[in-house]
């Protein structure tokens, strides 16, 4: 038994995996999370009072609270990041920078100073850019196509380099396209079950061509504890994939997801190419599955019914957070 400290521990991979640590796991969990747009603490509202639970209210990037959290934790889960990739392109890079790649520094010189039993990176697919083999393993180039792919680059070469040079504990992390409950509606996934819901057409860039290997949160919480409880030696500098190892386009996305919630409509609406558009991603299974016996286990038939069932049941959540969407953007 650990103390874990999950950092954006309100926003959607991080709130599922403190979820998942409580339910299967006897792990004490501390979650960091600043609260900014992505992070909702309602995300966390059924274990907030959980005894093995402690909450912060704080951001990584405070040099001095990072010090005197991290000197209380066993194992750190660096989850915390600025994600969305249209905001980055809209926004430009300057606050993803600031989160995913200095936050990263200063989480990575906190445990230079107090060391932990392991540091997890959650980095990101988007690292690799679009696939020039396929499936994609840990070697795959390094391309990031956006603002936000090159800052979550940024910080886990950053992670590898703390590995190399002071030989910290490191494990970098880099999951496919996570869905499933409590994402935030501007992703893609519940866009279109949110849209669905609402009888209104489903907005998809270009033609809906492009694949991704779509990953059920719950899935990517089961490959997190297992590098948690791993051997360290069999895991520590090791860069891992969280994958299925299939790819469904967006458009059969669009057309499952109408299909599923039985909109009258069925209608689709068909925006501008995003600039930097990924045509594909399709990941390497077999590194985590040699290093922990780790494999997905939910099927994206199985995961979409769970995912649209959920987003039916919390209608009031994702309408309350499009209702502050508008707002801001108007």
């Amino acid at each position: 038994m650990s103390r874990v400290l999950v950092t954006g521990g309100a926003g959607f991979i991080p709130s599922n995996l403190i979820r998942h640590l409580l339910e299967h796991t006897r792990h004490d969990v501390v979650s960091l999370d600043a609260l900014t747009y992505a992070g909702n603490l309602e995300n966390l509202a059924d274990v907030m009072s959980h005894p093995r639970l402690e909450f912060v209210h704080g951001d990584i990037r405070d040099a001095g609270l990072v010090a005197e959290v991290v000197g209380g934790v066993d194992v750190i889960v660096n989850a915390a990041a600025e994600s969305h990739v249209e905001k980055s392109i809209e926004e430009g890079a300057s606050e993803f920078v600031t989160t995913n790649v200095e936050g990263t520094q200063i989480l990575l010189d906190a445990i230079r100073e107090q060391p932990v039993e392991r540091f997890l990176l959650v980095s990101s697919s988007e690292v690799y850019g679009t696939a020039v083999r396929a499936p994609m393993d840990e070697g795959h180039p390094l391309e990031p196509r956006s603002p936000y792919a090159a800052t979550k680059a940024g910080g886990d070469r950053l992670a590898f380099s703390y590995r190399v040079t002071y030989g910290l504990p490191i494990v970098i992390v880099r999951p496919f396209n996570n869905y499933g409950p409590r994402q935030h509606p501007e992703k893609v996934v519940p866009r279109f079950v949110t849209q669905a819901l609402s009888g209104e057409p489903l907005t998809i860039h270009g033609d809906g061509h492009a694949t991704r290997d779509w990953l059920y949160v719950d899935d990517t919480a089961g490959a997190i504890e297992a590098l948690i409880d791993a051997p360290l030696d069999t895991v520590a500098g090791e860069v891992v994939n969280v994958a299925t190892g299939t790819d469904i386009s967006v458009r059969a996305i669009a057309e499952l997801v109408l299909e599923a919630v039985g909109s009258g409509s069925g209608s689709v609406v068909h925006l501008d190419e995003r600039p930097g558009q990924v045509d594909r991603h399709i990941g390497s299974t077999e590194k985590l599955a040699r290093l922990t016996g780790w494999r997905a286990s939910v099927s994206f038939e199985e995961g979409l019914e769970r995912t649209i069932a959920w987003y039916r049941e919390n209608e009031a959540w994702w309408r309350e957070i499009l209702g502050r969407a508008r707002v801001f953007s108007s």
